[in-house]
């Protein structure tokens, strides 16, 4: 009787392709809330081409492409983490996500330092010299504040997501046979940079 009660307690459900399903159904509901943000994006830049345009031109491109270069890395880096839990190799695989989380700060610090000069010129919501700015330029920095803005949420959830997991991997929850907690925070990271992928020409690149 007692090893029957042993054997069943033992029993832990399991089921890698159903949490996955269930990731790729929430990133699908991230695609449309941003799909719907491009899309008003796309209208308001249709009616207000010039006044993006001038709107862009006051971006740092520099700060921008830099962005770019952290976000592909670091899914680089993630990718490499999960074959190296998939191999067993649970300390690259810790310090593989450490360098991801890395560049998320360094992604979010320059964030940070580009809405500082934006604030500091006046270009910030709610101050006096952004509300004198004509219609469409104000409208292009209201969606480039509420779209980056957004995204680094998305950028700071994901970094958690990623302490989560590398957490796990260290106690041992996240193991070489169940990796696919790490490849769920993969493809929510993945996701987020391809967002910024968008982002980034359609407000720094405006030609």
């Amino acid at each position: 009787m007692s090893s029957q009660t042993v054997s069943h307690d033992d029993v832990i459900h399991f089921d890698p392709y159903g949490k996955k399903l269930g990731m790729w159904l929430f990133l699908f509901t991230e695609v449309l809330l941003f799909g719907g943000l491009f899309i008003v994006y796309a209208v308001y830049r249709y009616w207000n081409h010039e006044a993006f345009h001038e709107g862009s031109a006051q971006l740092d491109l520099t700060i921008g492409a830099i962005n770019t270069v952290f976000l592909l890395t670091s899914s680089l880096t993630v990718a490499l983490s999960i074959t190296a839990l998939q191999k067993g190799n649970t300390k690259l695989s810790v310090n593989l996500i450490m360098v991801t989380i890395l560049f998320a700060g360094a992604f979010l610090f320059n964030k940070y330092y580009e809405y500082t000069m934006k604030y500091e010129h006046g270009l910030f919501p709610g101050m006096d010299h952004y509300n004198e700015l004509p219609a469409g330029e104000a409208q292009f920095f209201n969606l480039y504040f509420f779209m980056t803005g957004l995204h680094a949420v998305h950028i700071i959830v994901g970094a958690i997501l990623l302490l989560v997991v590398a957490y796990g991997i260290k106690k041992g929850s996240v193991t070489q046979q169940r990796f696919i907690y790490l490849e769920n925070a993969g493809l929510y990271w993945h996701l987020v940079d391809v967002i910024w992928i968008y982002l980034f020409p359609l407000f720094y690149l405006i030609i």
